[in-house]
């Protein structure tokens, strides 16, 4: 009987002893439960989640278009909505956007932040909401490989089956090998529900590439566990002392060095508190000016250069309306000042995920995470990406209002309006105006960029598998009676 045979048989009667044990039939029955469970609840929110916003957002800019003859900077109060739809595959990987707001609203002389995160939303889910595939596959999972495939070697060493299977000509390595193929199998299986929603999310537009290194990703990870365990199997005189080193294991590449990453990146990559934030904020931004105030000292020099320019001696003579003017001069100066709070903030918690990743050549969890969520589209540079655009169209809608103000009002009825009922509906610009308003629709980065920046985490996984597969071939060539 040649070695690829014997292997095969192996992994046969592997499969039949499971099938007769309750618990390896209880086990492998939890992993897909668990996984279909999952995907299936995971799905139908992702689903709705995507339908809603994305009406939501139509009838955002559609509300805003509709609106009626009104001031321009009344439209910049009345403000705009914009709406984060769901990545494809954040059906598996929802990443951080449970976390994170997935709208945010956008107005003059503000940037808000990102608001109703579904992890604090998702009232009916509760405490289990937030249970996703990716959390099954990368945590609970390897913990059921690791209860159907502890003992699968050291079982044999205890009842001194492994000196008949020598007598019959089988190396231990040949039955390592029959072992953990036995137990692939089993992760393969488990594998099978992802080929679904990996499937959908290529046919709502996901890049094919990004699908296939998703799902190989999770292959990986998966084969890195069952090479694992059979290595502390073959390694192991007692099947007790392999659960015990195994259990051990999981829970400190799976707990323990997930806490410290997550305590190390806020002790070295310390960050202020909102409060303290809006404090420092707010004291640079009495240095822009109030931009509904064209007296305000801080535009005399905007002011002087007008006049000059335009060879008048007040701002009633000039060709445009200074208060719009300060308008828009103003919310430049204010966003400089906001964009440079929000991009040093957004380095910070890129610098304090930096840290938490370099943890991840400790635990396979946390490179398996990392690449789930950035090839998923679901990682923080995701959500970052999504409040730049957000901001990026709040600047220009308000500015476009603003040079409304300036150049289709007149300052005399501007600054009368108040008293005026005339000139009241003078500055009122008509409603086709708010067609300026561009339209929002968010995906995630392109496959190419987030291909790149999860293949470190990928060559992570790569090397834990290799160093599995060198501890388990090692352990089958100290066994008594390697023939090679």
């Amino acid at each position: 009987m040649n070695r690829q045979t014997a292997v095969m048989r192996i992994a046969r009667e592997e499969w039949r002893y499971w099938l007769r044990s309750r618990t390896g039939t209880a086990a492998c029955v939890a992993a897909l439960v668990l996984v279909a469970a999952s995907l299936v609840s995971t799905a139908q929110r992702t689903g709705n989640e995507a339908l809603v916003r994305a009406g939501l957002q139509a009838q955002a800019e559609e509300t805003f278009r509709s609106q009626p003859a009104r001031h321009p900077h009344r439209m910049v109060h009345y403000g705009h909505y914009v709406f984060r739809t769901p990545a494809p595959l954040a059906v598996v990987d929802p990443g951080v956007d449970a976390l994170t707001g997935t709208i945010a609203y956008l107005e003059g002389h503000k940037q808000n932040s990102a608001t109703f995160a579904p992890r604090f939303t998702d009232a009916h889910g509760g405490p289990y909401a937030s249970l996703s595939p990716a959390l099954a596959y990368q945590l609970f999972v390897p913990l059921l490989l690791i209860v159907v495939g502890f003992a699968s070697l050291a079982r044999e060493r205890e009842r001194s089956t492994d000196r008949l299977l020598l007598t019959m000509n089988v190396s231990p390595a040949t039955l390592w090998l029959g072992k953990s193929l036995a137990l692939a199998l089993l992760a393969a299986l488990a594998l099978v529900p992802l080929i679904v929603p990996a499937v959908q999310a290529w046919l709502v537009g996901e890049s094919a590439s990004v699908v296939l290194a998703f799902w190989l990703g999770y292959a990986v990870y998966l084969a890195g566990w069952v090479f694992l365990i059979t290595a502390a199997s073959v390694w192991s005189r007692r099947a007790v002392s392999a659960l015990l080193v195994l259990l051990s294991g999981w829970m400190v590449v799976g707990i323990v060095v997930p806490r410290a990453a997550s305590s190390a990146a806020d002790a070295w990559v310390p960050m202020i508190g909102k409060v303290e934030s809006d404090l420092e904020i707010g004291r640079e931004l009495r240095d822009v000016g109030d931009g509904h105030n064209a007296g305000d000292p801080a535009f005399a020099k905007l002011r002087a250069e007008l006049l000059a320019q335009y060879g008048v001696q007040s701002v009633e003579a000039l060709p445009l309306n200074f208060r719009g003017i300060v308008a828009e001069v103003a919310e430049t100066r204010l966003t400089d000042v906001l964009k440079r709070h929000a991009e040093h903030r957004m380095r910070q918690e890129q610098a304090q995920s930096a840290v938490a990743n370099t943890f991840s050549v400790l635990s396979p969890y946390l490179a398996m995470k990392s690449f789930s969520t950035i090839t998923a589209g679901t990682g923080l540079s995701e959500h970052h990406r999504f409040l730049r655009d957000a901001e990026a169209l709040r600047f220009s809608f308000v500015q476009e209002l603003n040079r409304l103000h300036a150049r289709e009002l007149a300052y005399t009825d501007d600054i009368n309006r108040s008293r005026d009922h005339l000139a009241e509906q003078r500055t009122r610009v008509d409603a086709h105006h708010w067609r300026l308003l561009d339209e929002f629709r968010w995906s995630p980065s392109g496959a190419q960029e987030r291909l790149a920046a999860g293949m470190p985490y990928l060559g992570i996984l790569l090397l834990w598998l290799a160093a599995a597969v060198t501890i388990g071939w090692a352990g089958a060539r100290r066994m008594r009676g390697f023939d090679g």
